[in-house]
């Protein structure tokens, strides 16, 4: 079972454990950012993480604000990367 699983009861209008803004053609935010933060340090887990949500979600949640918070986090993975 996957972790978010256990927290979900009722997945339908669900803005809790799956909101509308970080869904799309079936795929949800989280299961992209778990699928491509495997191999990552937890320091760019994380930034990648955030980066993937502010990206997935903008154009239904803050706009322009969530693109601006999404470079923040690569900036901060270009900028820390040795």
């Amino acid at each position: 079972m996957e972790p978010r699983e256990m927290f979900s009861t009722d997945v339908s209008n669900d803005g809790v454990n799956h909101p509308e803004h970080y869904q799309s053609g079936g795929l949800e935010a989280i299961d992209v950012i778990s699928a491509f933060t495997q191999d990552c340090t937890p320091i760019e887990a994380f930034c990648i993480g955030n980066a993937l949500k502010y990206l997935c979600r903008w154009k239904k949640k803050n706009g322009i604000e969530d693109l601006k918070k999404a470079q923040w986090y690569i900036n901060y993975l270009i900028e820390h990367k040795n």
